[in-house]
């Protein structure tokens, strides 16, 4: 703690631009089980680790006339204890424009890219595994009328793996929207959107000699609502049918019920309430499956003790189906199961600087068709930061 109370005594009295705020953070991090191995590799691994995180960054945020410039840029330096050969340099930078032409034509355009390490849950593994993304965004609206608007946009996102074996999940994905939505004076919008997702696999995975076929095409049509039920409750809606096409493999489409839904409940001044449900496609970083249909739902509370303390609270519960290849002969469990709690306490002594602790437990029931393992977790996370 000695560290962090250096942060905050060199902390300046005033911000040095009204524009630019340099930022510096470090953190300490123990996790009982930081491989997410099952149980009982305890007898012969080591299931523990601790490591300290260093951070340095800036944050900009610049209005250009109608225009606005936002972006972070962040570095930072993440060490383990025992396990020192994960020991990495991480990346993190974003940059988005909001522009405006006019009274009736305004959108978005960036990117970002983010370096880190990949998380252990999908892949045990005692070697790092470095996973860079970068995604780059363009959109924009149309004002029709007061109360109607169109719209489209267009994004790429791209993920590459360090490790060689991880590499069968290097891939591509692209986005492209269009819609129409309604502007009620209440601040409400309904809209209806259609989307295509094109998803490239740049290296195959072979499973039993078989080559498969993991690129596909995903057209969807939902519902883009964001309703403001009341002064207190606000629901956001993105939902829809989604079908699933794959390249070569029509066996494996699939379509359904697609999407997500949010309700923000803040009945007192001081307590907000988040709960999420979904139901979504989502990747897989393992070496047998790249995709799952994922179930489920959160509940999460923050309560403003005082002026300067908060405390957080998240409950969450998920359950990913994994495709039965035909060139598997499994026929156990095709699903696995994670709950997770999290609590959490921050004080910010100054406008400027935090301190937060966070606690956490998982509990995963695994797949052994996906290669997921049963395991629990817990840790704690202490971090500390100021923004000049």
């Amino acid at each position: 703690m000695a560290c962090a109370a250096a942060l905050y005594c060199g902390a300046a009295s005033a911000e040095i631009s009204d524009t630019i705020h340099p930022f510096v953070a470090i953190g300490y991090t123990y996790d009982d089980n930081l491989l997410r191995l099952a149980e009982e590799a305890s007898a012969f691994t080591q299931m523990s680790d601790r490591m300290t995180q260093s951070q340095a960054g800036i944050i900009v945020d610049r209005p250009f006339g109608r225009q606005r410039l936002t972006a972070t840029a962040k570095i930072s330096r993440v060490t383990f204890d025992h396990y020192d050969q994960f020991d990495y340099n991480g990346k993190d930078f974003k940059a988005d424009l909001a522009w405006e032409v006019g009274n009736r034509l305004s959108g978005n355009v960036g990117g970002n890219y983010v370096e880190t390490l990949t998380p252990f849950s999908d892949y045990n593994t005692s070697q790092r595994n470095l996973r860079t993304s970068r995604r780059a965004y363009l959109n924009g609206a149309w004002k029709l009328h007061p109360r109607w608007q169109v719209r489209a946009g267009y994004a790429r996102n791209k993920y590459e793996y360090e490790l060689v074996v991880q590499r069968v999940n290097n891939r591509t994905e692209d986005a492209a929207e269009a819609g129409v939505d309604y502007l009620a004076p209440s601040g409400s919008r309904v809209g209806l959107v259609a989307r295509q997702l094109k998803g490239e696999y740049l290296n195959p995975r072979t499973i039993g000699g078989v080559t498969l076929d993991s690129n596909y095409t995903q057209d969807e049509l939902k519902a883009n609502i964001n309703w403001r039920f009341s002064g207190v409750t606000n629901i956001q809606v993105l939902a829809g049918y989604a079908k699933r096409k794959y390249e070569r493999t029509s066996s494996r489409d699939a379509s359904g019920a697609n999407g997500r839904a949010t309700v923000v409940w803040a009945p007192l001044g001081k307590v907000k309430f988040t709960a999420d449900l979904w139901r979504e496609f989502a990747a897989v970083e393992s070496l047998v499956v790249s995709n799952s249909l994922n179930k489920g739902g959160s509940l999460g509370a923050a309560w403003d003790i005082s002026a300067k303390v908060q405390a957080t609270a998240n409950v969450r519960h998920e359950t990913r189906e994994f495709e039965q290849l035909s060139t598997s002969t499994f026929t156990g469990e095709t699903r696995d199961k994670l709950n997770s709690v999290q609590l959490g306490l921050s004080y910010a002594p100054t406008l400027r600087s935090q301190l937060g602790v966070t606690a956490f437990r998982e509990n995963r029931n695994g797949s052994p068709l996906a290669g997921t393992s049963d395991y629990r977790a817990n840790g704690i996370s202490i971090n500390a930061s100021v923004q000049f």
